[in-house]
């Protein structure tokens, strides 16, 4: 194998058994169970905290800092959008409304 040393290829199947036993187990065990409460209850703000953690770095940091005036597009687009959101309560609306904001005010003011 050019390149790939034998214990480069081991490590490699064994993260691909322990992932597959790992995603497999609920369905592996002979017995039903359920969640307990406190998980299923915390597992219902699961999507909103991924997604808030991956679109609010992107609107207050620029290249890993902290942006450091209030003349940025993403800002006022965000807030348009959180605005359209409780507005609306519909996410094509948000969108629309958000990039209704930030295009005049990135293309047109360069901001």
């Amino acid at each position: 194998m050019n390149g790939t040393d034998l214990w480069t290829l081991a490590v490699i199947v064994g993260l691909a058994v322990v992932t597959v036993v790992a995603r497999s187990f609920f369905f592996i065990s002979s017995k039903s169970w359920q969640l307990p409460h406190w998980a299923q209850r915390g597992l219902q703000y699961a999507p909103i905290a991924a997604l808030s953690a991956v679109v609010v770095p992107e609107i207050i940091t620029l290249q890993g800092d902290l942006i450091g005036t209030w003349q940025d597009a993403r800002l006022f687009a965000a807030l348009a959008g959180v605005a359209a959101y409780f507005w609306r309560r519909d996410v094509l609306v948000t969108i629309v409304v958000g990039m209704a904001v930030y295009l005049p005010l990135r293309l047109g003011l360069g901001w």
